[in-house]
């Protein structure tokens, strides 16, 4: 009787492995049909429509100064607001010093997040027919505005964001980070693969839409008090019949999100499962395929514990860092061993799931 049960659940693992693994190889296969990248385009392209960039910013003044120096006066760019965001730094004066527009937050109303609000603000406030937000940690090419908007329009899409490459400055944030960004891969499939409008993709370090348009649809007030608002707003203007992309700019777009591990850990780690977004049903689903097919096959095969599924689930593994090798400034031996990491950026997602009750984030508190 024993033996037999045995036998049951280790058929019945097997079972669930198999189809943990087929959902994430249809996912990572998804890469031979992703759309092209966001690239700056021909010279000749014509003119594109005025744009306004607006960038929230708390306490930004370490980080701020450099997107700026690139972003203010280039081609396409008819003004640069800067949202400040209640600082305790001199954010503002620096914005202001560097050329920018400085939009002074208000109060932050009862429901909302603090970047949704604050680029409401400045969405609002912009002139420019076309909006591109930008984070305070990013670092774009000066032609990224107009390429992006060009793209948006030539695809017609109402929402474009876009994932640019990882400047991780630390051997702990190289290993950690790619770990993480798998699991997303693993999830979703990679940037400019279709979705279903439920499951929609998206990075709001940088968006584009028409201003006019998208403020008749609501802007960021259905959204405001999310904890992932870029991709909650993707979703619901998927789902009502917007189009929505979601691409790669990495050519043209440098991200500094975190500058050591525990700010990795800390920082998406309070996001990284979605809460708010995504159903807990999917949620956990999601993390069996992550366990089952990203996390544990390397610890089987070193314990000697794996199986042929195992080393092929492996060498998948292998196969998303040479794709994702890219979206890296520096892929060296910590990169390389992420798949180490796979265990912690799981239990990451999990401690994402179960967690319950306010989150505090940037010296506020959110129900």
């Amino acid at each position: 009787m024993r033996s037999r049960l045995r036998f049951g659940l280790r058929f019945g693992l097997v079972g669930i492995r198999l189809a943990a693994a087929g959902l994430a190889v249809a996912r990572l296969a998804k890469v031979a049909k992703a759309a092209r990248p966001v690239s700056a385009g021909r010279a000749s392209s014509p003119p594109t429509p005025q744009i306004s960039i607006v960038i929230p910013a708390r306490d930004e003044v370490d980080r701020l100064g450099p997107l700026l120096d690139t972003i203010v006066g280039a081609t396409g760019v008819g003004e640069v607001i800067v949202v400040d965001d209640q600082s305790s730094d001199g954010t503002a004066e620096l914005a202001e010093r560097l050329g920018a527009r400085v939009l002074q937050g208000s109060e932050l109303p009862a429901g909302w997040a603090g970047k949704a609000w604050a680029l409401q603000q400045g969405i609002e406030a912009a002139t420019g027919e076309w909006v591109v937000t930008l984070d305070a940690d990013t670092r774009p090419d000066p032609r990224l505005p107009t390429a992006l908007v060009r793209r948006a329009i030539d695809d017609e899409f109402d929402l474009l964001t876009v994932g640019g490459r990882f400047d991780c400055p630390t051997p702990g944030s190289r290993w950690l980070h790619p770990a993480m960004l798998t699991t997303l891969v693993y999830r979703f499939g990679p940037p400019g693969v279709a979705t279903r409008p439920g499951r929609a993709m998206a990075n709001g370090q940088c968006m584009t839409f028409p201003r006019r348009a998208f403020l008749d649809a609501g802007g960021m007030s259905e959204v405001g008090g999310e904890v992932v608002e870029d991709i909650a707003l993707a979703r619901r203007l998927a789902v009502s019949g917007a189009s929505v992309g979601f691409l790669d700019a990495s050519d043209l777009l440098t991200v500094r999100m975190f500058e050591s591990f525990d700010d990795t850990w800390a920082g998406w780690g309070r996001s990284l499962a979605l809460p708010g977004v995504e159903p807990i049903a999917r949620q956990l689903l999601d993390l069996g395929v992550i366990l089952f097919t990203q996390a544990l096959p390397l610890p089987r095969l070193l314990l000697g514990r794996g199986d042929i599924l195992d080393a092929f689930l492996l060498i998948s593994r292998i196969g998303t860092l040479a794709g994702t090798r890219t979206a890296y400034t520096v892929a060296d031996a910590p990169y390389w061993a992420s798949p180490l990491a796979d265990l912690p950026a799981t239990f990451a997602i999990a401690k994402g799931i179960a967690r319950r009750g306010p989150q505090t984030w940037r010296g506020r508190t959110y129900g």
